[in-house]
């Protein structure tokens, strides 16, 4: 069996941010989502995240995933002191425990299963995860053997001038054989220059233990600051998009877009300069985005393109277009083959397919049939003040320019509506509305001039 323990207890002063350091977001997801997603395809029996500062925080934000078991550090005197507190949730527990940290976002699932399997080959008491750094600095040193058997770790803070040449350094990655470890941990003691207990202190009381060098050190960039929170996001960057043009996905210039890990694009997807592309989102095959472009949570159907737009939570089906510069939020859902243009905002809509909507509009709380044209400058006035109202409206009817549909109010099919029409009532199947004031012409009129006025 295999436990997961997350170290998430600290504030992260450095980040200079009320919001606990494991919560940051990094590429839409929070960097302890990343280490627990990390840890997830190891298939654990048990998930336990180590919390301390703002730790209601810290659990609300994984109310989502029911299987984290939560363990209260109250006061953070060293990850000795962290990993301490799990003896008791862990009594009778008969596996291998990993130690992670909730501030090391980019480790990938591959190097844990690769310090697992040799722990477990080699039947350690604890295997860590190491790095050979031409800068180590910060970083405590690992001193091992020609078998890579650790024979000391000292703390950077704690090195001689001497130790400090050592370029192996600790990643705080750890494979434990728990029940070795639970004999150990009320043995560690505070006697460094930081007066706080130390995990490594455990890993110097048990043997073997044996080093794991890690092939990529990016892996274990730690989160400290806002300066390297940007630094794992480049690298993070730049990972997801090799991989995305590996798999057929044209990003016409990778510098100028953002691509979250959550994303789903199919082969033979062209992605213009200046676009970001967040959250959960799909992008089928022959889609056109960008350039300028926003899309997050949504699902894009074949062939489809989005030009200088943001879409949010929406779906848009196959064959249609999208811009340039259209909103679609709040669950817009649009149909095949439909045209969505110039300064068109759509909001919690649904547009039947080869529906066009081409210019000027706003369409709000809003049913559409197959084949509507929504002339320009047509607005829904769906609120009243107070309420958000329906407006419904039939297959193939046709809007003219600077039309107001005032809901609730329901347009049925074939209708046409007048230019300037100001609609307040339903209109049933094939009409013709024409709701303005009758033009009034006035021969012989011409504003009068004005009269000086005295000083």
């Amino acid at each position: 069996m295999l436990a997961v323990a997350i170290l998430a207890a600290g504030r992260g002063t450095r980040m200079k941010s009320r919001i606990p350091k494991v919560l940051h977001d990094l590429g839409g997801r929070s960097l302890l989502e990343r280490a627990l997603a990390c840890a997830a395809g190891m298939q654990p029996s048990r998930e336990l995240v180590i919390v301390g500062y703002e730790g209601e925080w810290v659990q609300r934000s994984l109310a989502h995933l029911p299987q984290i078991e939560f363990v209260e550090q109250a006061q953070q005197l060293g990850t000795g002191h962290a990993v301490q507190q799990l003896i008791p949730h862990l009594q009778g527990f008969e596996g291998d425990l990993l130690v992670l940290n909730g501030d090391v976002p980019l480790l990938r699932a591959q190097t844990l299963e690769g310090l697992l399997k040799t722990h477990q080959e080699n039947q350690n008491k604890v295997t860590l995860l190491t790095a050979q750094l031409t800068e180590p600095k910060g970083y405590g040193r690992v001193f091992c053997d020609e078998r890579s058997i650790v024979t000391q770790i000292v703390e950077d803070r704690d090195c001689t001038p001497t130790q400090r040449q050592n370029n192996r350094v600790n990643a705080g990655i750890y494979c434990f054989n728990w029940a070795a470890l639970a004999e150990v941990l009320p043995k560690l003691q505070s006697n460094n220059n930081q007066q706080e207990f130390y995990l490594t202190d455990a890993v110097g009381l048990l043997s073997p233990a044996m080093a794991v060098d890690v092939e990529d050190h990016q892996e274990i960039l730690g989160i400290n600051d806002r300066q390297q929170l940007a630094t794992a996001y480049g690298i993070l960057q730049t990972r997801i998009k090799a991989d995305w043009m590996a798999a057929g996905v044209t990003l016409v210039d990778p510098n100028s877009i953002t691509i979250d890990d959550t994303v789903t694009i199919a082969s033979d997807v062209v992605i213009e300069p200046q676009t970001h592309v967040r959250g959960k989102t799909t992008i089928a095959t022959g889609c056109r985005i960008g350039p300028g472009s926003l899309i997050e949570n949504s699902e894009i159907g074949e062939n489809t393109t989005v030009v200088m737009s943001v879409v949010s939570d929406s779906t848009i089906q196959a064959n249609s277009r999208i811009g340039p510069y259209s909103h679609l939020r709040g669950h817009v859902q649009v149909g095949e083959g439909c045209r969505i243009g110039n300064f068109v905002e759509l909001k919690n809509s649904t547009l039947g397919d080869r529906t066009n909507v081409a210019h000027l509009s706003y369409l709000g709380d809003a049913t559409l049939g197959d084949r509507v044209n929504i002339g320009a400058g047509t607005i829904t006035a769906n609120y009243d003040g107070v309420s958000k109202h329906p407006t419904v409206i039939g297959d193939r009817t046709k809007t003219g320019a600077n039309s107001v549909l005032v809901a609730p109010i329901t347009i049925g099919a074939d209708v046409t509506i007048a230019a300037g029409s100001t609609v307040t009532k339903d209109v049933a199947d094939d009409c013709l509305v024409i709701a303005r004031a009758r033009q009034a012409n006035r021969p012989g009129w011409r504003l009068k001039p004005s009269v000086p006025q005295p000083d």
